[in-house]
């Protein structure tokens, strides 16, 4: 069940990026959204204007070659790295490597995104054609009003899209199809299952392993395609949920977020123990629950929170079976159904 950000919310941010210094606030993903498909626009724009001025080609053919020069370009775009893992050298032609990936890419959300983008350059093209013509032209005019049209339903779409990932916090940008690790298929099978996931599912995922396994990565990836299916996601490393744990209700939303751990539909939890070289937990399960209970005997509110929530755990060391099974029966003892706990180990 996805969430619906208030629309004033998304004004609001729209707002903030065209308005604030970026300098000064920093990068949002939507400001980086916004300036690209500006970007775009003056890249269908100047060829067009490029193509006129010194080939003397009618301004229509102008935009008309320029928007089917990034049709192709960007089809080749689309189909060459995710038809094939890149493995030549060179950078015009792609070599298929002779496996396949783990996380097969969502086609149609990336082919949705490379279509946005051809439609932006083609909008720049034939404004420039607009622009010369002065409106007297009727193709131009229904070309622009059908781009126009559709931009504004991709636009919003996009825009909200990476208000949940900006949202989500997560430390780098990584797709589930770009984890490149090994997996087996009773893995992966659990993997799929947990990105079904319903709202207060209470689905525990815990993804253990030693250091380079690809854990962390593998738990952005999961989180950030269902933030991309826009359901609210939170990634926090261990040592600040502990802080969170002890926070009153009232001092939890920051002024400038969305959402935060309580009111979230999918956590992630990182880095609840260390890997190897350290042998020893940092953070033993006992541990962890006591800061649950914010160091009282039970503390009913944070625990009512984690057993209904879906929720990523990722603990460092590669954990004996005898390991694993009190990371469990920590989350039984919290309330969570034992059918509801799935552990991988990569």
């Amino acid at each position: 069940m996805s969430y619906n950000i208030p629309t004033k919310r998304i004004l609001k941010q729209l707002k903030d990026d065209l308005i604030g210094k970026d300098s000064h606030r920093g990068i949002t993903l939507t400001y980086s959204w916004l300036a690209n498909q500006f970007g775009h626009l003056a890249l269908g724009f100047i060829p067009a204007f490029l193509l006129y001025q010194l080939f003397f080609i009618d301004e229509f053919k102008a935009a008309l070659y320029v928007a089917i020069a990034w049709f192709i370009f960007e089809t080749y775009n689309f189909l060459g790295p995710l038809l094939s893992k890149k493995e030549s050298t060179s950078d015009v032609v792609f070599i298929p490597k002779k496996e396949a990936y783990t996380f097969k890419p969502k086609w149609g959300n990336v082919a949705f995104d490379t279509f946005t983008d051809v439609c932006f350059f083609a909008s720049g093209a034939f404004l420039f054609a607009l622009s010369i013509n002065k409106g007297s032209d009727f193709v131009t005019n229904v070309i622009l009003i059908a781009l126009g049209l559709y931009l504004l339903f991709a636009t919003r779409y996009w825009f909200v899209t990476k208000m949940y990932q900006f949202y989500a916090r997560f430390p780098f940008q990584f797709r589930l199809s770009q984890w490149d690790f090994s997996l087996s298929k009773i893995n992966k099978t659990k993997i799929d299952a947990f990105l079904t996931s319903t709202k207060d599912a209470g689905n525990h995922l815990l993804i253990t392993g030693s250091l380079s396994k690809g854990k962390t990565s593998l738990g952005i990836g999961v989180l950030n395609e269902l933030s991309i299916k826009h359901n609210t996601c939170l990634y926090v490393n261990a040592m600040k949920m502990y802080n969170y744990f002890f926070k009153d209700e009232g001092d939890i939303l920051e002024a400038h977020e969305i959402w935060n751990w309580k009111s979230v539909q999918f956590l992630m939890i990182d880095d609840i123990n260390p890997s190897k070289p350290i042998e020893d937990e940092l953070i033993t399960p006992p541990q962890f629950l006591s800061f649950v209970d914010t160091l009282h005997p039970i503390n009913q509110k944070n625990r009512e929170v984690l057993k209904t929530k879906n929720i990523i755990w990722v603990l460092g060391n590669d954990l004996a079976e005898h390991e694993e099974c009190e990371w469990e029966k920590l989350l039984v003892d919290i309330g969570v159904q034992k059918e509801n706990i799935t552990t991988i180990n990569l």
